[in-house]
């Protein structure tokens, strides 16, 4: 297995998790709230994370472009944590968490026009699949 797929498993176990520990913390509290406590910790994990793993010669390259997107992907993630937070603060876990994670299909497609990856038939049959899943799960 290559390591980028293993990662990726390890990445989705984790948020597995997140969603459920999430919705216990939020427990008397309002979702605002709880984003807003969940996110410090995200930065002092991540900033004492970045100390440990980035070299300090590793800043240099950091260029304008770099800033501009990144910054973006901040803006789009902070964006999908308030409303995800809404959403789990309301819903239940198992459907939010569900919801949220056909974000995949939104993916591929800005993957395809944005970096102009291929498509695949199989792809596009994986993502029609989670797309009837969430419609089946999201309806009461």
């Amino acid at each position: 297995m290559e390591k980028w797929i293993a990662y990726a498993f390890i990445s989705m176990f984790f948020a597995g998790f997140t969603s459920v520990i999430a919705k216990m913390g939020l427990t008397g509290i309002t979702g605002e709230l709880g984003l807003t406590i969940r996110t410090i910790f995200v930065c002092g994990f991540v900033l004492a994370f970045a100390a440990w793993a980035v070299p300090a010669r590793d800043l240099a390259t950091v260029g304008t472009r770099n800033f501009l997107w990144l910054g973006l992907s901040g803006v789009t993630t902070a964006l999908s944590w308030i409303f995800y937070y809404k959403a789990l603060k309301l819903g239940d876990v198992a459907t939010v968490a569900l919801i949220d994670k056909g974000s995949v299909v939104v993916a591929m497609l800005m993957a395809w026009l944005v970096l102009r990856e291929v498509i695949t038939l199989r792809m596009l049959i994986g993502a029609a699949l989670i797309v009837a899943g969430l419609i089946v799960i999201a309806r009461k």
